[in-house]
């Protein structure tokens, strides 16, 4: 539409309104109830503008088709002036020092201070949100955020007239409320009444240095503002224009910075002696790697050393420390932690469509009118995906869940599935058998674009939902309904986490679950979109693009490929091992068997976060020599021999990929803590001891490196994220634009066809019996990041202080189990005391429980068993017992 504001001629689109008109000018308009993530309200009057002769609430009036606007009338001015005064006649004096949004206005317009006195009061029980009642203007800025952009809904206005204050909605303090620290109500807040310790009401933001770089946390991959000042963290704030979180965050990546300061970081590198862990310097840290290094290549060769490359580390450093692996000590036995998570997903996702991310971009995903949720909890585990995914369905899409626990998105669903945990493959065989019994699939699509469907049909014949009901635990209503919402949406998308992944059949899962958008013809088309796993670390992906792998080099060319390794061989100009390295599963096996002298452990906690915890110390332990570089003084660390200090995701520099496949900056906001040095810097000295020279001087050259052996990343560099922000793979060269929607034209397969799979549905490694009666499945909590080492060293341990297991009430009357007390749960592996939650969460018969407590030994418990086809560790299904405490 054609509009004239002030005589000047402006196109806004229809619908737009007063203010975004006149915004489209050039004008600025004061709107202090007004944020534009938000619906507005019209509530503070600041906003006055005339519409056709009409004074009008500028944010909640629209324009049409050659309207006039008038804003820089005296008249207007006078009445805006007025609106703010009024506003700030019933503030303290203090409410327009410093730099708010309110103070601002205020001195442009020329209004001065209130003079109120205080009589509200604070509420500081929170460690993260503090409030100041007498600077309150019941704008309703924070409770609409909290609304309509985290979905919460922990806050509310209270009082009336003049005394109306915002407040947690459940009353109390705001520390006890349903509050999840995202942080978003403090961004929006336009006058200081909601601050965040750091930061003095009105800071000034241009005292601080801000660098903008990417979390480290989840996958999501939020885009954050580090504020530093004298070298230290002083306030992160999400990122307005950030590709994924658009100026969201959560409790982790906004907050959870305070391990940085913690006088438990590792500041220079240690040496066992004897029993103790010593001191000692850099270079005698490293000479010593080297040369048990060296012996063991000498002595047994090079597949005696093995290496776990980190998540939590940027893309360039997990590209060096594989091309480490394989041309300095002649090995591919390097792996990441992927193995324990998503690696079912590139295999099951490679052998469906070519390529081993997800088929789609998250904007495009929130485009769906159906969503199917599985085997994921994003609004804990991935707050800012689960916010705009809570969001989309508030708006009307139709919603369908499948997760043995009822959380998070749950509660929201049209249905949630429960199934039994372990029974995946025979839901997903169900909800297809629905698909091709009703008619529900895209039959042009199918025939020319796939291929399997007769084996597929034949197979799904023996699923129908009676069966699959018996098997599950599924009512048939619920499987139907589900089915045809799926199956009848124009825009369906899945989007799944570890709950499909982390079984002893994860592949199969991963599998069955693509069936679906290939029968719907829902993958590679505009009728939908596909097929999406949240990733769990920050860079898991990445870790696996750059070739972490035992099996797969840059970019996922096969080991076993003479072409493939002959591009590696070309770059980096030295013959490659041709044969497959040692799984993380594998490598500990061989350490406990005597067959590996080396174990180089970057940045995980295997102690921690792998299964059969007594069975990873036992390797270590037997291992002649283990490297560890992390950040504290972890459980893995403290059996190792030789500890290296290393920088955080906060101090370094490189690219992480997020979970839909988008390459994103890194920035150092500080420098490293004492001695520690980043991945990358430890990496070229290491092979520096070794004599061998890595190339590559900074993480810009060997991401430009990595993309001449990787041609899928061929045109992603820094200068062009730098400049563009993000940029999804695959991008082959410099002009492309990046793929955020794959296979439009064709799929990656070697025939270009989508590959459906006839799986059957297969038990998993262990059942409940007499002896362990329940089903203990293991994940994340919202406060807390896998195991804790950064977390737990940060105020978000006041958030969520003690690992608890929840119990279904009938379970805890059966066992007599009141909340609150310690109750041992025992596995046929181990054993690990915990506080009970008694909970409907959890259906009766299963148990929940968190590892961001290694203290509290939850992987003790789990199994040994993994996937069949990648080794990923069987964590959602442990058979245990509930005892009282020894």
């Amino acid at each position: 539409m054609r509009v004239i504001v002030d005589g000047v001629g402006v196109t806004v689109p229809e619908g737009a309104t007063v203010l975004s008109a006149v915004g489209a000018a050039g004008v600025e308009l004061p709107a202090l109830c007004h944020d534009d993530r938000m619906t507005p309200v019209g509530s503070c009057r600041a906003c006055l503008a005339r519409l056709d002769g009409h004074v009008v609430a500028a944010c909640v009036t629209p324009v049409t088709e050659g309207a006039q606007v008038g804003v820089e009338q005296e008249d207007l001015r006078r009445l805006r002036h007025d609106a703010v005064e009024l506003i700030v006649s019933a503030l303290p004096g203090h409410a327009l020092e410093g730099d708010t949004e309110l103070a601002r206005l205020c001195r442009r317009l020329g209004v001065g201070p209130g003079a109120a006195e205080p009589e509200r009061g604070r509420d500081d029980s929170h460690p993260y949100v503090r409030l100041d009642r007498d600077l309150c203007i019941a704008c309703g800025r924070c409770v609409r955020m909290c609304a309509e952009v985290q979905g919460t809904f922990a806050l509310t206005l209270t009082g009336r007239g003049g005394d109306t204050v915002v407040a947690p909605g459940t009353g109390g303090p705001w520390a006890e409320s349903d509050c999840v620290a995202c942080g978003g109500c403090v961004d929006t807040c336009p006058t200081g009444a909601l601050t965040e310790p750091g930061l003095p009401v009105g800071a000034h933001l241009s005292a601080f240095t801000r660098t903008r770089t990417t979390c480290g946390y989840c996958g999501v991959g939020c885009a954050l503002d580090v504020l530093t000042r004298d070298g230290e963290v002083t306030a992160v704030r999400p990122a307005h224009d950030g590709p994924v979180n658009r100026g969201h965050a959560c409790v982790k990546g906004r907050f959870a910075h305070g391990f940085l300061r913690s006088p438990e970081r590792l500041t220079q590198p240690l040496l066992r002696r004897g029993a103790r862990l010593e001191p000692v310097s850099w270079p005698e840290a490293l000479g010593h790697v080297a040369r048990a290094m060296r012996a063991a290549i000498a002595e047994a060769g090079p597949d005696t050393v093995a290496a776990i490359s980190s998540a939590r580390a940027t893309n360039e450093e997990n590209y060096l420390i594989q091309k480490f692996m394989r041309t300095v000590i002649g090995t591919n036995n390097v792996d990441n932690c992927s193995r324990l998570c998503h690696s079912p997903s590139a295999a099951g996702l490679t052998a469906a469509f070519g390529l081993s991310g997800g088929t789609d971009s998250f904007d495009d995903v929130e485009q769906a009118d159906c969503l199917l949720v599985v085997g994921a909890n994003p609004i804990e585990a991935h707050p800012v995906v689960g916010a705009r995914l809570l969001q989309r369905v508030l708006r009307g899409a139709r919603l369908v869940v499948a997760d043995p626990r009822a959380v998070g998105l749950a509660e929201h669903a049209d249905v949630h599935l429960r199934p039994r945990p372990g029974t995946n493959v025979a839901l997903f065989n169900g909800l297809a058998h629905v698909l091709l019994a009703e008619g529900l699939t895209d039959r042009d699509f199918l025939d020319r674009r796939t291929t399997g469907l007769a084996e597929l049909a034949k197979l799904l014949d023996d699923y129908p939902p009676d069966r699959v009901s018996a098997i599950t635990g599924v009512p048939v209503p619920d499987l139907v309904t589900a089915g045809r919402l799926y199956g009848r949406a124009e825009r369906p998308a899945i989007i799944y986490g570890l709950g499909v992944t982390e079984h002893l059949h994860g592949t199969d899962g991963v599998r069955t679950l693509a069936n679906l958008a290939i029968l719907r013809g829902a993958v590679g088309t505009g009728r939908g979109f596909g097929v999406n796993p949240l990733r769990g670390q920050n860079n898991v992906q990445g870790a696996s693009d750059m070739g972490a792998l035992p099996d797969l080099l840059p970019g996922y060319g096969k080991v076993g490929d003479p072409a493939a390794r002959a591009r590696a061989e070309q770059v980096w100009g030295v013959p490659m091992p041709r044969h497959d390295g040692l799984r993380i599963p594998q490598m500990f096996a061989a350490a406990r068997a005597g067959a590996l002298r080396v174990l180089w452990i970057i940045g995980e906690d295997v102690c921690a976060t792998d299964p059969d915890t007594n069975q990873v110390v036992a390797a270590l332990d037997t291992c002649p020599l283990v490297v560890c570089q992390e950040l504290f003084l972890s459980e893995t660390a403290r059996h190792a021999d030789v500890i290296l200090p290393a920088a955080s995701w906060l101090e370094k520099d490189g690219t992480f990929v997020n979970f839909d496949r988008r390459f994103q900056r890194v920035r150092p906001a500080l420098p490293s803590s004492g001695e520690a040095r980043a991945d990358f810097a430890i990496v070229h000295a290491l092979a520096a001891a070794m004599g061998a020279d890595l190339g590559c001087p900074t993480p810009a050259a060997a991401l430009a490196e990595c993309g001449r052996v990787a041609p899928i990343f061929g045109g992603i560099s820094h200068r062009r994220l730098d400049q563009e922000g993000a940029i999804a793979w695959p991008c082959p060269d410099a002009g492309h634009p990046g793929t955020g929607k794959l296979y439009q034209d064709r799929f990656a397969t070697a025939d270009g066809l989508a590959h459906l799979a006839a799986r059957p549905y297969l038990p998993p490694g262990e059942s409940p019996d007499d002896d362990y009666p329940l089903v203990l499945i293991t994940g994340r909590r919202w406060a807390h990041y896998n195991s804790g080492n950064m977390t737990r060293r940060s105020g978000n341990l006041r958030l969520d202080p003690v690992d608890q297991v929840d119990i279904n009430p009938v379970d805890a009357a059966r066992h007599a189990i009141p909340g609150g007390d310690l109750v041992t749960v025992e596995s046929r592996h181990g054993r690990a005391t915990l506080i009970a939650r008694i909970t409907g969460e959890t259906a009766p018969g299963q148990l929940f429980c968190a590892f961001h407590f290694p203290a509290s030994q939850v992987n003790a418990l789990t199994s040994g068993h993994a996937d069949t086809v990648t080794s990923c560790p069987e964590y959602k299904v442990t058979a245990v017992r509930l005892t009282p405490p020894r």
